[in-house]
């Protein structure tokens, strides 16, 4: 097939590595993949880092001579590539592409919506997504269900795929388990608990650490706290500055950037996601999943699709987070049953299984 993946996206965040993931998995399947980004961006950069095609445009544009001249490349590019199928992974320019599909058709349309805003009910929307999308595809459930009730979309339009991990990446791996803690000085007895994401407060870091303190405060003292993350919204000097203050210094770590992150996330005993919203689209926990590693996190997202209850929190809910840590700390038959639970769950979220499905909507849309 010939496929335009739209990614318009500055940052490489989560809806950018969903679509950029999808484009390798079906470039390396033998399909003819475009992505279409913004140029000068991270994401447009790690398209080139993939050796993936890449075409860049001012797909964000506001100005209605900016929208005109870009209505016009993007027929152009159409014209020229003849795409068999366009996936718009963001709304901006998503109308363009609407008008385009209704004025020279030719293509199917998809619109991925990996994103935490809920669309608006209204007429464009419901023209866009009802009479001119050819499929949706949904990361969770509650954005299914949105295009089921407030959309009125059926079940066959409505698809959703969580997405995948590279589980030839992401896997257990027992040398690296005893590699990463021999370099951090962690001991056998040690209980490593783990968060992977940027320094922001979206991600939870003040409210693990807090729980972090709150467990040591109650005797758990063989617990030690990894964060593997590197300054974003938040700087890494905050973050220190609240490890310090819940007196947590002699017992966490940072890890910064590093290009071993499978190997770090095997040397945990748990992995948190204690995200306050979105995880829309969970690369985190896909990840931890992989690696064999027992997760827990708060209500947000995608997370109750992924984990089941005794596993889950409500969001920013300190002592509920405390609590469920020292459960599995203390309930060996816990561990083992959300190991075995999410170990089975992992199974049917491989990079195959993303590009199996993803390919099953493109074909029948």
């Amino acid at each position: 097939m010939r496929i335009i993946q739209v990614i318009n996206v500055r940052w490489f965040n989560a809806t950018a590595w969903y679509g950029l993931y999808l484009s390798r998995l079906l470039h390396e399947a033998g399909h003819e993949v475009l992505v279409l980004g913004l140029p000068g961006t991270e994401s447009a950069a790690m398209v080139e880092k993939w050796g993936l095609p890449l075409c860049t445009l001012d797909l964000n544009t506001t100005s209605p001579w900016g929208i005109m001249r870009l209505y016009q490349e993007l027929k152009a590019l159409v014209r020229d590539f003849r795409p068999d199928v366009v996936n718009c992974h963001r709304g901006e320019s998503f109308i363009l592409w609407g008008l385009l599909k209704k004025r020279i058709g030719g293509f199917r349309l998809v619109r991925t919506r990996g994103d935490q805003r809920l669309p608006k009910n209204n007429f464009v929307n419901r023209w866009l997504h009802n009479q001119v999308a050819d499929a949706v595809i949904t990361t969770n459930s509650k954005m299914t269900t949105h295009f089921h009730t407030a959309f009125a979309l059926p079940p066959t339009k409505v698809h959703q795929i969580l997405g995948g991990v590279d589980q030839d990446v992401f896997y257990p791996d027992p040398e690296a388990r005893e590699r990463i803690r021999n370099e951090f000085g962690y001991h056998n007895h040690d209980f490593v608990l783990g968060l992977l994401g940027r320094f922001d407060r979206v991600k939870g870091q003040k409210e693990l650490i807090q729980a972090v303190a709150y467990l040591k405060s109650q005797g758990f003292t063989h617990v030690r706290l990894l964060l593997l993350g590197f300054s974003s919204a938040t700087s890494q000097k905050t973050v220190q500055q609240w490890i310090v203050e819940h007196g947590l210094e002699d017992i966490t770590r940072i890890t910064g950037k590093r290009p071993d992150i499978s190997s770090c996330l095997n040397a945990l005993d748990l992995g948190v996601i204690a995200s306050l919203w979105s995880e829309t689209i969970a690369r985190a926990a896909l990840e931890i999943m992989g690696c064999g590693v027992p997760l827990v996190a708060t209500r947000v997202g995608v997370m109750p699709d992924l984990l089941d209850d005794e596993a889950l929190v409500p969001p920013g809910d300190v002592q509920a987070l405390a609590q469920v840590i020292a459960s599995v700390i203390m309930n060996k038959d816990l561990q083992t049953r959300m190991h075995r639970s999410q170990s089975q769950r992992i199974k049917s979220l491989s990079g195959q299984n993303f590009l199996e499905q993803t390919l099953a909507v493109y074909q029948q849309s």
